[in-house]
Parts: structure tokens; C-alpha cells; sequence
């Protein structure tokens, strides 16, 4: 008896061992290769009133986006209307990759314009001037009125320069509603975010590989893509002092390496004045 009992535990944990690895196969190769435009809200009483229900939408991390992959972006975008259009840094970085996805990507008709900042992968000089050329204004430690009292700031990546908040936020006043946008969430944990009411980032890919979208093995190693663990995955977040972060998965992959349970997010955020 004692024997053919532990053949049918043996036997239960391998059907609930093929039951997970088929389940994770299958979402690499269906859902986690569509975008998702994932909606949010955010609300503050911070934010000036004539802007409620104003409509954000957020690109970061297109990596190795085809040009097709972009069009379908820039055209569902294009149906859904935003009011202003971030990017978050991390684009194609093969010779001219650059220009074409600024080229792409300036022709979302937001109502606002179009603002970005690099990530780690980005060559700055390459991309700001991709990014001037059709009119996709670069933050780099530096900020500036989309509207009455909304400022938007931006800062350099973390890993390659030197991203000073205070810096790119010193031209705003305090009762203006302050949006940061940085592509890695970690400087929200070791620089001062006081000034800011809302952090947008992407860099984590949502772990990129993850057992059922819950827990990212890579965010787990210290020193890899971020040194908070789990903290920064997806979604929402909050930075040391207490600010809120949302965290994109990003657009696109990493060297064609397979999303599981993190699928690609263009995120379209709405605020609203409380």
C-alpha cells in the first residue's frame, strides 16, 4: 500500500509539473506575444481640475519592435486619442533603428505632444537627435508645462549618467502636479521624490519571464536589473518616500527572448482630479 502511494504522489506531481510547464509555454507563444493596451487611473487633488479624464499613454522598452510591430501601435493609439504621449526609453539600438522609431512614433496625433528619455540600452546623442528630428521633445534632467500647473520631467538612466531629480524638477512650483518619468524605478528608492506626485517607468520587462505573472526568478538576484526584488515588476508601486511608481512591462522583448506571464503593455493611464 505504502509503495502505491507513493507512485500516485509521484505520479499527481508530475501531471501538476506538465500541467505548469504547458500553461507557461503556451502563454510565451499566444498572449504574452500581443500588446496589451492596459488601462489605469490615477487620481490626485493636486491635479489642476480642468484636467480630469485627461488621458496618458505610456511606451517604454520597444527593444526589438519591428517597424510593422510600431505602425500597429502608432494606429491603435491613433484611434484612442491621448492627450500626451511618454516614452520611456529602451529602443531599437542597431544603426538607424533610432530614427525609424522616432519617425513612427511622432505620428501619434497626441493632443499634447510627445516626450521621452533614454534607458540603459540607448545611446543618448543618437537618440535625442532621432528624437528632435521628428519633433519628440528629450527630457534630460529637465522638465517642462504641458499644461497649467502639469509639469513633466524627465531624468537620464541610472545606469549610464547621472539622473538628478531635484534638477529636473527645479522649475516646477509647489502646488503644481509634478509627473517624473525615468526608465529604471530604482532611483525613486535612492534619490529624493518629494517634489513629484507620479513616477512612470518600464526597465523590468514585468520580470519578463515569470511563474504565472506572480514572481520573476530574474528580479529575484540582486545586482541584475534592479536591487528591490520584486518591488518594481509591474504595475503599481511606491518609491522611499512614499510616492506612487507604476511600472510598465514594456512593448517589445529583449533579443527575441520569449515573454511567459508578462505580457507587452502599452499602458493608457487616465487622471483624475479628486
Amino acid at each position: 500500500m505504502k509503495g502505491e502511494k507513493r507512485i500516485g504522489i509521484l505520479k499527481t506531481l508530475m501531471a501538476l509539473a506538465i500541467v505548469f510547464a504547458l500553461s507557461h509555454i503556451v502563454s510565451a507563444i499566444t498572449m504574452d506575444k500581443r500588446i496589451e493596451y492596459k488601462k489605469t487611473t490615477f487620481q490626485s487633488p493636486r491635479l489642476p481640475k480642468e484636467m480630469n479624464g485627461y488621458l496618458l499613454a505610456f511606451i517604454s522598452d520597444t527593444h526589438s519592435m519591428t517597424a510593422q510591430d510600431l505602425h500597429d501601435v502608432v494606429r491603435e493609439l491613433n484611434k484612442i486619442q491621448p492627450d500626451l504621449l511618454v516614452l520611456g526609453g529602451d529602443f531599437p539600438s542597431t544603426p538607424g533603428a533610432a530614427d525609424r522609431t522616432m519617425e513612427i512614433l511622432s505620428q501619434v496625433a497626441a493632443t499634447d505632444g510627445i516626450f521621452g528619455v533614454e534607458g540603459n540600452h540607448d545611446n543618448y546623442i543618437v537618440l535625442f537627435s532621432a528624437m528632435e528630428k521628428y519633433s519628440v521633445q528629450p527630457l534630460t534632467n529637465s522638465g517642462t508645462y504641458i499644461r497649467d500647473h502639469f509639469f513633466l520631467a524627465g531624468v537620464e538612466d541610472l545606469w549610464n549618467r547621472n539622473p538628478n531629480i531635484s534638477v529636473a524638477t527645479e522649475e516646477s512650483s509647489a502646488d503644481d502636479f509634478v509627473l517624473l518619468i525615468t526608465h529604471n524605478p530604482d532611483i525613486s528608492m535612492i534619490q529624493d521624490t518629494t517634489s513629484v506626485d507620479l513616477i512612470l517607468c518600464g526597465h523590468t520587462h514585468g520580470g519578463h519571464i515569470t511563474l504565472f505573472g506572480v514572481f520573476a526568478p530574474a528580479l529575484a538576484l540582486r545586482n541584475t536589473i534592479t536591487d528591490y526584488g520584486q518591488r518594481f515588476m509591474s504595475g503599481w508601486a511606491q518609491s522611499r518616500d512614499g510616492v506612487p511608481v507604476y511600472v510598465s512591462n514594456g512593448a517589445g522583448t529583449f533579443i527575441e527572448v520569449p515573454r511567459v506571464f508578462a505580457r507587452p503593455q502599452v499602458i493608457l493611464m487616465t487622471l483624475g482630479c479628486v
